[in-house]
């Protein structure tokens, strides 16, 4: 080898093996930047246009609140917000609650179409074009059911009669879907209104013996609702229940049912003894539709029609109120009511002044003691007119409680006349001083 060659051979060398030949902090093509750490407060992730693809990335169930920090609603929705994001961690479940300052990170409202705020979108799996609107509650439990019932199964899978009835008896209404093939397209829409119907709770089974245990021969949707079951003693000061229900003491032991949102009750078809079968029985029937509700009604008085004021009752209401020959003013009271018994003498008043009158009848009735199918009475007194002619019109009375008021009232057919103001006096134009500059405008 030339040994002018050599010098240039060990420089070579020093240069390819000495580690501070290289750039110092220089990074490999393909070496990415590091990623920004994702701040958090009250368990709730913060998030920016810088870190939301992070977020996604990390997180393949994630619910983020577009907020702004002046908003009412948003400020009364925080607490619950990260309430709802502890009740989910301590249950383990894979979903993450996050939040957007939409006024402060614009690029990202706009990109998601946020016009208003609170807005909050639920991410699956990365998906950062379609995101589901969040629709439910904005409560703590709410929000926590609404995702449990996206990140998890929105209906339990029912494999014997224990399960079937321990969520019967668990909550007030459970639907319970029958489907021989839990693969049929019928189940997914079972499952999607689960999903969203989150005053229910849900469950599902294929299993025969469930079938046969209710009854059941092909897919069917059952909703199951709970029955409380109260014990009252007739012997006890518990004579309001006893008249609620239309009871005498004497009639013990028999049963009532009451829809406490329909406030119907229900009664036996027959009156035999009270046993558990016959129970059970009972409340299947009402439960199924094969039970009538029955109505309060006091006996009509032999004197019913014979004073100014007309007394109706459960059995009679129908046939005078609807008449069509007649046009029937009917107030409805509680015999504890004091404004009922404070209007008294003014429908006293009324009802003299106008009992020549063939084609009015001014009538009351006790709403305690008598109810009606045609519609429910909810506060005392309760004023309605039924107009003559065909159709059952009602028109609700909610004016003055006087006299003259309820004249005009029954003299306009049922309308109060629209009284116009009294014209004032127009007040005369003042003459303009001599020295006044107002006069014609001119043009600029």
């Amino acid at each position: 080898m030339s040994r002018q060659l050599l010098p240039v051979l060990l420089l070579l060398l020093l240069r390819a093996s000495c580690p501070w030949g290289q750039e110092q902090g220089a990074r490999s093509p393909s070496e990415e930047p590091p990623e920004e750490e994702i701040p958090k407060e009250d368990g709730i992730l913060v998030l920016s246009r810088h870190t939301l693809g992070l977020a996604l990335r990390e997180h393949p169930a994630l619910l983020v609140e577009f907020y702004a920090p002046w908003c009412g609603h948003c400020q009364a929705l925080a607490p619950e917000y990260s309430k709802a994001a502890a009740v989910l961690a301590a249950e383990s479940m894979v979903v993450t609650l996050a939040k957007v300052d939409g006024p402060a990170q614009r690029e990202l409202a706009e990109e998601f179409g946020v016009t208003e705020y609170p807005t909050l979108k639920f991410f699956r799996n990365g998906n950062r074009t379609h995101p589901e609107e969040y629709t439910g509650p904005r409560d703590a439990e709410g929000i926590a059911e609404w995702l449990r019932r996206r990140v998890g199964p929105s209906a339990m899978r029912l494999e014997d009669e224990a399960a079937a009835q321990a969520l019967i008896g668990g909550r007030d209404l459970v639907v319970i879907g029958f489907f021989q093939d839990l693969q049929d397209e019928d189940v997914a829409t079972f499952l999607a209104l689960a999903q969203d119907a989150l005053d229910m709770t849900f469950g599902l089974t294929d299993r025969p013996r469930l079938f046969q245990q209710f009854g059941l021969t092909k897919d069917t949707v059952v909703l199951f609702k709970k029955v409380l079951f109260v014990v009252v003693d007739v012997a006890a000061d518990n004579e309001h229940v006893l008249q609620y229900f239309g009871l005498k003491a004497e009639a013990a032991p028999t049963l009532r049912l009451v829809n406490l949102e329909t406030t119907k009750k229900y009664a036996p078809v027959d009156g035999g003894p009270v046993t558990a079968a016959s129970i059970t029985a009972f409340c299947h029937a009402v439960l199924n539709g094969q039970v009538k509700p029955y109505l309060l009604s006091q006996e009509i008085p032999p004197d019913w029609d014979q004073r100014p004021v007309k007394t109706l009752v459960g059995k009679n209401f129908e046939q005078v109120a609807f008449d069509e020959t007649k046009n029937v003013f009917v107030k409805f009271y509680a015999p504890w009511c004091t404004h009922c018994k404070e209007m008294a003498p003014a429908w006293e008043a009324l009802a003299e002044k106008y009992q020549d009158h063939e084609d009015i009848i001014i009538a009351e009735l006790d709403a305690t003691a008598n109810e009606l199918d045609a519609f429910a009475v909810h506060g005392f007194p309760t004023l309605k007119y039924f107009p003559a002619g065909p159709g059952r019109k009602v028109i609700e009375y909610k004016s003055t409680r006087d006299l003259e008021t309820f004249s005009k009232f029954l003299d306009n057919g049922g309308v109060l006349p629209t009284e116009e103001p009294p014209e004032e006096p127009a007040a005369p134009f003042p003459e303009p001083p001599a020295n006044s500059t107002m006069g014609s405008k001119e043009e600029l």
